[in-house]
């Protein structure tokens, strides 16, 4: 059954790269025909179309050349051809680039398979067209006097000759089939390093998928910031407002407009991101990957925490304030770390006091600013907090990496505790483009 199966499998691949090299020789007759033509101009007293083989093999000789030309000079044969040759010539989908040729030396590649399959194709073709009939007339020959007496004088003209025309002409037809499939093989062995991606070509899909990647990881940085920290902020303040509704009223009132206002933001900042995945809003994307710096967005991040109920303290070092006169770069990063260990102490550790702590430090790679978030345990199972999904703080480590620094997560003397440094001086840029 095996067996069974494999033949039917070699057969169908030989009829598929028969046609296969019957389309080569499709392409191949214009360029024929072209230099018939031209011949017979140049070479008035010339029959080109005569059925002489001086004259065929001239045409397909000189039209070869051509052949290669248009392959150099149109990057889409490539695509044509990969196509083709994936679906005829049974070469695996994944061996072949079936983009346009960008590179010279794609184009080069190109057109030495082209030349090959037209210059194969041709010959094939042009068999397929003479030996079925010269076949059939062999076989033919033993039972016809008529066809005995057009030979003449050939081969077979004796009658203990005649006997051997069938055998000739089926050794013609196993030729015939011998002879293409070798060529097909021919075809498909040199397919994938003649139309495969180039070095060149692989490099530039890597870089393409890694910046498409970032891109990607950014957005879903931003995404979870800024969005779900609004959502979880908004979750908060409302549960507070909730308890406090009869006994309250003040802070219900603070905590509802808390509410307006993060949500309002969230709305834009979702939008901006849904804009840039729809891909009509590129212009945005740059605003998208500037989140608030310390000293434009820290206020109104510590306004809607306290609107939960939470006791949150600020705690600057010396050197640090004003928040203004940190590198914009810095602050803007700060402002996430900050957000995000406030975002989980407020879920995670629900009315425990906060500390948010800046302080500036001479290191031997220069100055850093490190940041701090402390909240007291509050019974809580040490590790990863749960229910943000693990994105949170991964992202936080590749922010700070991403610009040199460091952050880390876990429980210290002083409780839940969220650290990192991020560099101050431009002593840390080749640190930054490293890790980039």
């Amino acid at each position: 059954m095996r067996g069974r199966v494999g033949s039917r499998t070699r057969a169908r691949w030989l009829g598929l790269r028969w046609v296969h090299l019957l389309q080569g020789g499709a392409l191949m007759t214009p360029y024929f025909l072209l230099v018939m033509v031209v011949v017979g101009v140049v070479r008035p007293g010339v029959r080109p179309f005569s059925s002489e083989p001086g004259w065929q093999f001239l045409g397909l000789g000189l039209g070869l050349p051509l052949v290669a030309v248009t392959a150099l000079l149109l990057p889409f044969v490539r695509v044509l051809e990969a196509t083709t040759a994936r679906t005829l010539a049974c070469v695996p989908g994944g061996a072949l680039d079936t983009e346009p040729a960008r590179s010279w030396a794609a184009r080069w590649r190109t057109a030495g398979w082209f030349t090959l399959h037209a210059g194969l194709g041709a010959v094939v073709s042009g068999s397929t067209l003479a030996v079925p009939p010269m076949t059939g007339v062999l076989l033919l020959l033993p039972f016809s006097e008529a066809l005995r007496s057009r030979l003449g004088g050939g081969p077979w003209g004796a009658d203990g000759m005649v006997w051997t025309a069938p055998v000739a002409g089926l050794a013609l037809l196993l030729a015939l089939a011998a002879g293409a499939y070798a060529a097909g093989a021919v075809l498909a062995r040199c397919a994938p390093p003649l139309l495969g991606p180039t070095p060149a070509d692989r490099l530039a899909a890597a870089e393409r998928r890694a910046a498409e990647l970032a891109r990607r990881n950014r957005l879903a940085r931003e995404l979870h910031d800024s969005v779900g920290h609004a959502l979880s902020a908004v979750s908060l303040q409302a549960g507070a407002a909730r308890r406090l509704l009869d006994s309250d009223p003040d802070f219900v009132r603070e905590a509802l407009t808390a509410i307006e206002s993060t949500s309002r933001s969230a709305v834009g900042e979702l939008d901006a991101v849904l804009g840039v995945l729809r891909g009509d809003a590129a212009d945005r994307e740059g605003e998208l990957a500037r989140p608030p710096t310390l000293a434009a967005g820290l206020d109104g991040l510590l306004a809607r925490g306290r609107a939960t109920g939470a006791a949150i303290a600020f705690l600057p070092g010396p050197g640090v304030e004003p928040l203004d006169a940190l590198p914009d770069e810095t602050s803007r990063t700060a402002f996430r770390i900050v957000q995000e260990g406030l975002s989980n102490a407020l879920r995670h550790a629900t009315g425990a006091p906060v500390r948010i702590r800046l302080t500036r430090q001479q290191t031997r790679k220069g100055e850093e600013l490190e940041i701090a978030v402390t909240n007291p345990l509050t019974g809580e199972a040490t590790g990863a907090r749960p229910g943000t999904g693990g994105r949170g703080l991964p992202g936080i480590a590749e922010r700070a990496e991403l610009l040199g620094g460091s952050a880390r997560a876990g429980v210290g003397e002083d409780g839940w505790r969220l650290s990192a440094r991020l560099p101050l001086t431009t002593a840390s840029r080749a640190d930054r483009a490293d890790a980039r």
